[in-house]
């Protein structure tokens, strides 16, 4: 069973895209990188409300697979 799923982080930088911190999550899910990375610019668009001199995006998985579970199990053992 896989329960990874993709959020969009709206990050807040200082100029030069530094110091980067994130300030919010969209509410919506996203079953695959591909679909996240394609609804980033929308994303963007929504949260200009931000006062920082860059506002940018990025797509963070969340969950975790029965397969990668499994993996750091066998790791620890």
């Amino acid at each position: 069973m896989n329960s990874v799923f993709y959020v969009i982080a709206i990050m807040g930088c200082g100029d030069g895209q530094t110091q980067c911190a994130q300030q919010r999550i969209e509410p919506i899910r996203y079953y695959s990188a591909a679909q996240c990375r394609a609804a980033m610019p929308a994303a963007l668009i929504r949260n200009t409300d931000l006062d920082y001199p860059t506002v940018t995006a990025a797509c963070r998985q969340v969950g975790q697979s029965m397969a990668d579970n499994n993996k750091a199990q066998a790791r620890r053992s």
